[in-house]
């Protein structure tokens, strides 16, 4: 009876370390969607990873008026014609750090990731984090705004990006391979 309940010790022993590197990779689903699409697609991502939805919101709202493309005094078209613009968060997401992979998603504005993305990633600590970067669009694909984020965030650890328009579930299972 004694080998026996060692046995089964040293088995549980052996699990804990195997459990604990499967925990490991702790996922934040971090995502930006002024009219709910991109919210769609970081909910898949969060169903088929187990990880942690958290939406990206400004400090003042986007409505209808602030995302008319077509008037150039528009919010979203003046924060897109400056390289510069940093649009306020509401707030941070908790226990950034204990995050190790980091997927952001965003709508593809002007060929470009939102300037309120770049705010995002300047305001918390993506040292050693794996950063991929997802988005949904009517017209652009995400390779110029991938691309822009990493010749901006030159240091960071960027993983292919894909973008997300009508995806399904089986189709986040294979691009994540969950």
């Amino acid at each position: 009876m004694k080998v026996k309940g060692m046995i089964i010790v040293v088995i549980m022993m052996l699990c804990i370390p195997i459990n604990a590197q499967a925990q490991s990779d702790k996922i934040l689903v971090a995502y930006f969607s002024a009219t709910g699409t991109t919210e769609k697609a970081a909910k898949l991502i969060v169903e088929v990873t187990g990880g942690t939805l958290y939406e990206i919101q400004p400090e003042k709202e986007y409505v209808a008026a602030d995302l008319d493309w077509h008037d150039k005094s528009s919010r979203s078209s003046v924060e897109m014609s400056d390289a510069k613009s940093r649009p306020a968060l509401n707030s941070k997401p908790d226990n950034f750090a204990d995050y190790d992979t980091i997927y952001i998603g965003f709508p593809i504005w002007w060929n470009s990731a939102p300037r309120i993305i770049n705010t995002f990633i300047e305001s918390n600590d993506f040292a050693g984090k794996t950063i991929i970067p997802f988005a949904t669009s009517g017209s652009s694909s995400i390779s110029n705004a991938e691309k822009e984020l990493q010749e901006t965030y030159p240091d960071l650890k960027w993983q292919k990006g894909r973008l997300l328009n009508g995806a399904t579930k089986e189709d986040i299972k294979k691009w994540t391979k969950k």
